[in-house]
């Protein structure tokens, strides 16, 4: 009979230790409904409250103060997206020095950390040396 009892409260006990490991994902699932309704509410006042009004001249294409003239396609030239695409890789690449120097700290990671980071660096290094070869840092 003891033999139930004991099996009983360590059921009793593993529920509750899960109820307490839902209730934290419950918190955050609380405050995710909140703020989506956060968001549907104020796209909702939005649309109630805002005068709808439409003229010919609101729903002409608008840029920079000058009127649309010819076809919407413009010509863009493919040196600018590997400037941002260079910018985006070197930029994303540096966010990981923040967590490496934040390891590279304790004592028992020093070491492994570095040689981390020093392969690392290598790779951007490479990178960055790439891009020079083919010429794409040369502003024309």
């Amino acid at each position: 009979m003891a033999e139930t009892g004991s099996a009983r409260t360590a059921g009793n006990a593993g529920t509750v230790v899960a109820a307490g490991y839902f209730h934290s994902y419950s918190v955050v699932g609380l405050l995710a409904v909140v703020g989506v309704l956060f968001v549907a509410v104020a796209f909702g006042a939005g649309r109630l409250l805002r005068p709808v009004v439409p003229t010919p001249e609101k729903l002409l294409t608008y840029e920079c103060g000058v009127d649309p003239v010819g076809e919407g396609w413009a010509h863009t030239q493919i040196r600018y997206y590997v400037y941002a695409y260079l910018y985006v890789i070197f930029a994303v690449d540096s966010i990981f020095l923040f967590p490496w120097a934040t390891v590279f700290a304790d004592p028992r990671y020093g070491a492994t950390t570095l040689v981390e980071m020093f392969v690392f660096l290598g790779f951007l290094a490479v990178g960055l040396l790439y891009a020079y070869k083919k010429g794409v840092l040369s502003w024309t």
